[in-house]
């Protein structure tokens, strides 16, 4: 209810909105298929009446003048072109089906290179595949193929029910009586199975990603578990899907069982003869004139049953409408015009009293006020949650700040195009995005007119050359198909991929934080000379390795308290000192040396 008291608007229709741009030709398919489908039945009624003409001999006399060859022509006519109409239906509605589902393809693809990046940390693959895959098979089978179809079903029937109103609008009363109880059952299921359907396809999006996720995690689950603990997840989604299906399934069943009865073509025939018998036995019919609803009104059932299976498949339709419009109205990142032009007057990064949350949620940073000098390295730490990484994703435009602002030499963040955002701003995260593609194509992925020098020069700095010539074919060999590399070879390839760009800014998320000890000597060691003359921001969970950064900043529930240098922090005595402590550190400075920070 709105203030006023008066009642809310209701939501607009999703699959309206999406088939908006088609409605006319899909309006002209279905239009096409019922006149179509009206066709097809003059040679049923044609049949029955030759048939009533050679059982009746006094209209076989009637007749015998004239032949039955008019009849027969007509009824080969009107297929003819009741087949014609049929096709050309289909077209339309298939040509309609591709403009739009080649319009949406092309949308949903530009929507997501233009949501921000953190949208991504809160879907799962499987969610984004459901969209960019199943949902669109789902309004391609509703564009191509459910507006002919219910034209065809509507047509069938209109036609049916109207000539036999016009051969005995009594004996049709009778005859059709099984329809509307059919209708009634089929409403309520279908009631039923609209509750239903949102549970059901959220249930089976948390199967799609956890089927995704156990598949991708297989080799770690035969390697360290026995106890089947790994298999929890996927079994969890399994069976949350079961009981969903079987939520959506149960209203179903009784009522369609009883509705199927009532207009299966045997109940039809049954009522037709029971109550043609009737009336010929009162003299209000001759037995001849009850064969055309012995031939036309059984073939009610079959239209019907598809219109019941359309209207079932809409509400799935409507579902994936929905989530396509939700993705589709995702809010951008744009630079607002006023601002165009302006550029980083070098590569001083300044958060200004900066506020972030979640979706509403309670913030996760507050108040940050924090300067990223030219050339130096700047270490971020603090306990699980204190919001270091999500200071780090903002610096990076996963998410625009809620209050404040952050700037690359005097520019808004928001007033940078990403092309050049992501050209002065390099990262290198824990969790590592990479392509089924070739290693050279990983690697050149932000530089795409990069030579093979230097390709390969990035890789030897990465200490990734030799790895990849000892693979199958070398720089060619395609990821996950030619070979599977560890995690710490990944890390190392996205390290060589953000020196390939060469970015004045550069953010690391602990990047050996799930590197064994051989490979993080071989990250460390990479590092080390690609962050010598940059600004550097580093997300630290291991103290130790940032104890020579020229700053350390500590943050605490989304707030920065402390900040200074590691032996500056130390004598203070304060939260870092803690959790200094609380680690047990006991190894002097002087062996951290070789380390990037």
């Amino acid at each position: 209810m709105n203030p006023s008291g008066a009642s809310s608007p209701p939501p607009p229709d999703p699959i309206g909105r999406v088939l908006g741009p088609i409605r006319v030709p899909l309006r002209a398919a279905a239009l096409l298929s019922a006149v179509a489908a009206i066709l097809v039945l003059v040679p049923l009624a044609v049949l029955a009446h030759v048939a009533a003409t050679l059982l009746d001999p006094s209209l076989l006399a009637a007749q015998a003048g004239r032949g039955l060859g008019a009849p027969i022509t007509l009824a080969v006519a009107s297929l003819v072109a009741g087949l014609a109409l049929a096709v050309v239906a289909e077209m339309l509605a298939h040509l309609a089906d591709n403009r739009m589902t080649g319009q949406l393809r092309q949308a949903v693809a530009q929507r997501l290179m233009r949501v921000p990046l953190g949208w991504f940390d809160r879907k799962s693959s499987g969610e984004v595949k459901q969209i960019l895959q199943d949902d669109i098979a789902t309004l391609h089978a509703l564009s191509a193929h459910f507006y002919p179809s219910a034209g065809r079903a509507a047509g069938a029937v209109a036609g049916a029910v109207l000539y036999l109103a016009a051969m005995d609008w009594r004996l049709a009363l009778i005859a059709l009586l099984p329809f509307p109880g059919y209708l009634l059952f089929l409403r309520r299921a279908l009631r039923a199975g609209g509750a239903s359907m949102p549970d059901f396809a959220a249930s089976l999006g948390r199967l799609n990603s956890a089927t995704i996720a156990f598949v991708n995690g297989l080799p770690v689950i035969k390697t360290f578990t026995a106890d089947g603990g790994a298999h929890r997840g996927y079994s969890a989604a399994v069976d949350g899907f079961a009981d969903a299906f079987t939520d959506f399934t149960r209203p179903l069943v009784a009522a369609m069982a009883q509705a199927h009865a009532l207009i299966a073509p045997v109940t039809v025939l049954a009522v037709a003869v029971a109550g043609g018998a009737g009336l010929v036995h009162y003299g209000q019919m001759r037995p001849v004139e009850v064969l055309p609803f012995v031939l036309v009104a059984p073939g009610i059932s079959a239209p019907l049953l598809l219109l019941h299976t359309l209207l079932h498949d809409l509400e799935a339709s409507r579902a994936a409408a929905g989530r396509l419009l939700q993705l589709l109205e995702t809010p951008l990142l744009e630079a607002p015009p006023d601002y165009a032009g302006q550029r980083p007057s070098g590569h001083e990064i300044r958060f200004e009293n900066v506020g972030f949350g979640y979706a509403g949620d309670h913030p996760v940073l507050s108040g940050i006020d924090l300067t990223l000098a030219p050339g130096t390295v700047t270490a971020v730490v603090g306990a699980s949650g204190a919001g270091k990484s999500t200071l780090a994703r903002l610096l990076l435009r996963f998410h625009d700040p809620e209050q404040g602002r952050i700037t690359l030499g005097g520019v808004d963040l928001r007033d940078i195009p990403s092309p050049e955002l992501y050209r002065s701003i390099g990262f290198v995260l824990q969790e590592v995005r990479l392509l089924r593609a070739s290693v050279r194509d990983n690697i050149a992925l932000g530089r795409a007119s990069a030579t093979q020098e230097q390709i390969e020069q990035a890789a030897r700095l990465a200490s990734l050359h030799e790895r990849i010539l000892a693979l199958p074919r070398g720089y060619d060999s395609v990821l996950d198909e030619d070979v599977q590399l560890s995690g710490g070879e990944r890390q190392r390839l996205s390290i060589a991929r953000a020196m390939l760009l060469d970015p004045p800014v550069l953010v690391l998320d602990e990047p050996t934080a799930a590197a064994d000890a051989g490979n993080e000597v071989a990250i460390q060691e990479a590092l080390s000379h690609f962050v010598r003359g940059r600004t550097v921001m580093v997300i630290a969970h291991r103290l130790e390795t940032i104890v020579h950064a020229d700053r350390i900043v500590v943050l605490d529930r989304g707030i920065l308290v402390e900040q200074g240098t590691h032996a500056q922090l130390l004598a203070r005595g304060g939260r870092y000192a803690r959790l200094w402590a609380s680690g047990g550190h006991a190894r002097a400075s002087a062996a951290m040396e070789d380390r990037p920070c």
